[in-house]
């Protein structure tokens, strides 16, 4: 075994990625980074993690709204939603966000950066998830469904104005059946 260090020989060969390792042990170890998806973490959290994704396990519970998220790190920031906390402020107009993520896709709005491009009619985007929602329009995919009657949208802005009539319309319903009860008991 010792003797693979001074020859260079790595005969454990990584399928996915082609790294080589010189004890099968650790191979094995590195074949936990990859995923069904093909996507690649360096940490086991970080795998653990994003494999609740595919799982769709969300053991991480907000105590304010009830919400589960699938991490740690996820749960945090949405729990800056309730506490209002804004810790990366933007040095030329001091909008605040709560991820360096955000702040680093709103800074491409003064800059006029578009770093991101649809690969089917060229559009340009500053930020990957506005391409990402853009590309849905080509593949026709909505990923967003509506709980109460199943309809599906291309973005979760879509679901979440499709939700509002949801509500109004229970609201609306509710009042009728108060305004009846009322009306029945006089």
């Amino acid at each position: 075994m010792h003797e693979k260090i001074h020859t260079g020989e790595r005969p454990y060969s990584c399928k996915e990625c082609g790294k080589c390792f010189i004890r099968h042990s650790y191979f094995i170890i590195h074949q936990r980074i990859h995923t069904e998806c093909h996507k690649c973490f360096t940490s086991k959290p970080e795998l653990v993690s994003h494999q609740r994704i595919h799982t769709g396990e969300k053991p991480f519970l907000c105590i304010e709204c009830g919400k589960c998220f699938n991490s740690n790190k996820s749960l945090y920031r949405h729990r800056m939603s309730h506490t209002g906390e804004r810790p990366f402020p933007c040095a030329q107009c001091g909008k605040s966000f709560t991820s360096r993520r955000n702040l680093n896709a709103h800074l491409r709005s003064h800059t006029g950066e578009k770093p991101f491009s649809c690969d089917q009619c060229g559009k340009f985007f500053t930020c990957k998830r506005n391409l990402q929602a853009h590309q849905r329009l080509h593949t026709g995919e909505k990923p967003f469904c509506c709980a109460a009657c199943r309809m599906r949208f291309t973005n979760k802005p879509q679901l979440v104005r499709h939700q509002q009539a949801h509500i109004h319309h229970t609201t609306s319903v509710l009042k009728e059946d108060i305004l009846m009860t009322v009306v029945d008991d006089q």
